[in-house]
């Protein structure tokens, strides 16, 4: 059966690992962002396929759960099957034992029966045996089909049949009268019965063994069929997840590019920014340092220029 996997991508924190970027120059700046539009865009086309990898391993996994569950159901609904089965063979195997008993009981009732009805005659008439009189009957019974016979000897023969049939008609319903014979019949007749009641009992059971048999096989297919429809699933979702997987790295990879980038940018900009302001402090300090080293001198009595007039009406001491 098909086995479950986490289909979450885990989110990278670090951003270490992307390239820095030393930027000197408002071209090189440019260039830059343009670079890092580009990464960008590549990084939202990985997450967008990534999301879309991600749905449809949630699908596949769906799929292979829902595929499995029917595997169980079918495994379980096989598994009354057998105990069924391995019940009714049970029974089979009780129900056989008892009709054997009752088959030996007919078969001794029989051998008991036998010398009454195959040897006992009256000895005063000097009777046949019935025995004897069967094989005669059968030998007569075979003359007449098998063998071309004119009209006389086929009367004939037809009659002999009909005084023997009645002969051992008569010794059997005598014999029958017997006490002994009485009981002895009735007890052969009520192991037969018996017997014969087993026997269609053990052809029901096994029957319906069969037929349990056969509805758990139908089940055990049907679960293997849907075995392998869970397992193409879970190779799909595997696979998903592996791409999935594999695409999130991209964005991340592309997403640590972009924020190194926008470092690289801010800290060119900083720069540029901080030199400009440097600059102008440097400038109005150098200012005011000269004019006043030029007031001392007018002070001291110095000729100024008109440079160092207008530098010292710059400075505001004019």
């Amino acid at each position: 059966m098909a086995t479950e996997e986490k289909t979450e991508n885990a989110p990278a924190t670090e951003e270490s690992g992307a390239e820095k970027t030393t930027v000197s120059s408002e071209d090189e700046l440019v260039e830059l962002e343009e670079k890092r539009g580009i990464i960008n865009e590549d990084a939202e086309k990985h997450r967008k396929l990534r999301d879309e990898l991600n749905n449809q391993t949630k699908e596949w996994k769906a799929k292979r759960d829902a595929l499995n569950g029917q595997v169980r159901e079918l495994v379980d609904e096989a598994g009354k099957c057998r105990e069924e089965r391995d019940s009714l063979n049970q029974k089979v195997k009780e129900t056989k034992e008892l009709r054997d008993e009752w088959n030996q009981k007919v078969t001794a009732l029989k051998e008991q029966l036998a010398p009454f009805r195959n040897t006992e005659k009256n000895d005063e008439k000097n009777e046949v045996p019935v025995k004897q009189l069967k094989k005669q009957l059968q030998d007569l019974e075979y003359t007449q089909q098998t063998k071309a016979l004119g009209k006389d000897k086929e009367n004939e023969i037809i009659k002999q049949i009909s005084v023997l049939a009645k002969e051992i008609a008569d010794r059997e319903k005598s014999y029958e009268q017997n006490d002994e014979v009485k009981a002895l019949v009735g007890q052969l007749r009520e192991a037969k019965a018996q017997a014969e009641g087993f026997h269609r009992q053990v052809s029901e059971y096994a029957e319906q063994a069969q037929a349990a048999h056969d509805k758990m096989i139908g089940f055990y297919e049907q679960a293997d069929k849907l075995r392998k429809e869970a397992d193409s699933a879970q190779a799909k979702f595997v696979e998903c997840k592996q791409a999935a997987d594999e695409e999130h790295k991209k964005h991340i990879e592309q997403i640590k590019s972009v924020h190194q980038m926008d470092r690289d940018a801010s800290e060119y900009k900083g720069k540029k920014n901080g030199g400009a302001r440097g600059g102008k402090k440097r400038t109005e300090s150098d200012n005011k340092k000269e004019a006043k080293e030029i007031f001392e001198r007018f002070k001291a009595g110095d000729k100024l220029s008109t440079e160092d007039l207008m530098a010292l009406q710059k400075s505001g001491y004019l």
